[in-house]
């Protein structure tokens, strides 16, 4: 019996700067079950580590006992990344000439890092309170326990509802009636299971309640139209799927509800009531590097190699690569419609990167 554990981690996480903590049951939960058709209808697009399956061709992703079946319980963590700027839908863009990188993006240090370093705080700590009680014996191997941030065979924002963090909004993000939705999650499964071992407890955390009502702010303004329905997201259409994960060419259907995204899209959160009056992070990490709120777009061009692995060092902008994220940047050069682009767009027309090229003449066409 650890009657006090699950309020002992609450605390430990919020030593650790989380901002919000909850526990969930493993279960078979409703939400997981329409994940094997969102792949099967291929609205995942080219995210293929979507598509990870176990021996028996079983989806991993549609339930955490296909790979982890020790699991019993999932200590989710949340932390607010909230900074002290316009969102994309107020930003002054200076006549056009500068584009925008989502806002998770612009931290000092990669999210992955700083989520996780503060996770493995609140996992050594519940491994030392069972020690502490007797309740482990280290080296036995009855207990096991894993952190992922992103990384995980599992879909968070599921067991984020169910540990209490917040409900899935329309838009697919994990809402907090009081945080709002600039949450970065963490997660911890472990063996072990808190209702069993506090069957006179409230062990796991209540499901938070949806409260999007009837609003569609987020579905209306996504430019490209990617929420299909309310909490249904193609990613095939999604502008941080484009900017981030999508290689290669871009759909010219697609370019002109880019925007000005370089690098992810804020909109569908930008636009949500919750988000309103959500508060500013005290994680100095998520603060932002120099010159990535509204980054001019021809520096960004103009970018080499060697620059872009300084600019980027440890950030999660280097997963688009250097390619990817030029090709963004003609795209939003071309629908800037600001005509002091055209040099340099007919200069990348010409460029040694095929798809920099092609992307800059459709660019250039823009201009007129």
């Amino acid at each position: 019996m650890f009657p006090n554990l699950p309020t002992r981690i609450k605390q430990s996480a919020r030593n650790a700067g989380f901002d919000l903590c909850g526990i969930a049951p493993v279960r078979e939960f409703a939400e997981l079950q329409v994940f094997p058709s969102w792949i099967a209808d291929g609205k995942h697009g080219d995210m293929k580590y979507m598509e990870a399956r176990n021996d028996a061709r079983e989806l991993k992703r549609a339930s955490l006992a296909r790979v982890a079946p020790w699991a019993r319980s999932v200590i989710v963590c949340a932390i607010n990344y909230n900074t002290a700027h316009p969102y994309s839908t107020q930003a002054d863009t200076a006549g056009a000439s500068r584009g925008w990188i989502s806002r998770y993006a612009w931290a000092r240090e990669d999210y992955h890092d700083a989520v996780l370093r503060r996770l493995k705080q609140v996992e050594d700590e519940l491994r030392k309170q069972l020690e502490e009680t007797g309740h482990w014996v280290p080296g036995t191997g009855d207990l096991h326990s894993r952190s992922y941030v992103d990384t995980g065979p599992l879909i968070e924002r599921v067991y984020a509802k169910y540990a209490g963090i917040g409900w899935i909004g329309k838009n697919t993000c994990i809402i907090n009636q009081k945080m709002g939705s600039w949450l970065f999650l963490g997660v911890i499964l472990t063996s072990i299971d808190f209702q069993k071992n506090n069957p006179a407890a409230d062990a796991f955390d209540i499901p938070a309640p949806d409260r999007c009502g009837t609003c569609t702010r987020c579905i209306t303004a996504c430019p490209t139209h990617a929420i299909v329905a309310p909490g249904e997201l193609d990613a095939r259409l999604c502008i941080s799927y484009l900017t981030i994960e999508k290689r290669g060419e871009i759909p010219d259907e697609l370019r002109t509800g880019m925007g000005r995204h370089v690098f992810g899209c804020d909109i569908c959160q930008d636009v949500c009531p919750w988000n309103r009056k959500a508060p500013v992070t005290s994680a100095v990490e998520f603060e932002p590097r120099e010159g990535l709120v509204n980054p001019a777009l021809d520096w960004l061009a103009e970018m080499q190699a060697q620059e872009f692995q300084e600019v980027f060092r440890g950030s999660p902008i280097k997963r688009t690569k250097l390619s990817g994220l030029r090709r963004n940047v003609v795209i939003a050069m071309g629908n800037s419609r600001n005509t002091k682009f055209a040099p340099t767009l007919k200069k990348l027309c010409e460029d040694a990167d095929p798809s920099v090229a092609e992307h800059a003449r459709w660019a250039l066409s823009r201009l007129g």
